[in-house]
């Protein structure tokens, strides 16, 4: 399975090292020059430097053939746009999104993301049998 993690922060990064781990081929873009050459020392050539959310970056990343996109940046305004560029121009058959807001997971279902996960939300979720019960 080829896959994108659009987000090269904490999250992205351990994604990656998994999904790698597992045997997945595996693309991670990350914008900011100094933490791209860190991930590289860390992942490998998978690196590519560029935004995530321009449609001439994407368009070189072979996104064209992936399986699946996520974006896991910190700005629910860039892995939005970034998923809508991967599903309407590129015809992606997945896309996934972490969301900071977690009001903003409905929105981002409606605007056609196939999964927004809020770890805020998953959180909650866990916690719940502990607290409804009170």
């Amino acid at each position: 399975m080829y896959l994108i993690v659009i987000g090269g922060g904490t999250v992205g990064y351990y994604l990656s090292r998994d999904l790698i781990e597992r045997g997945e081929e595996v693309t991670l873009v990350e914008k900011d020059g100094a933490r791209a050459e860190w991930l590289e020392s860390q992942l490998g050539s998978i690196v590519m430097r560029g935004d995530g959310d321009e449609l001439s970056f994407l368009a070189t990343t072979g996104i064209e053939r992936a399986d699946a996109v996520l974006a896991v940046t910190g700005d629910d305004e860039d892995n939005l746009v970034a998923l809508q560029l991967a599903k309407e121009r590129f015809k992606v058959p997945r896309t996934i999104a972490r969301v900071n807001n977690p009001a903003n997971v409905s929105i981002f279902k409606m605007l056609g993301v196939d999964e927004a996960v809020s770890a805020t939300e998953v959180l909650l979720g866990a916690l719940e049998p502990k607290i409804g019960g009170q």
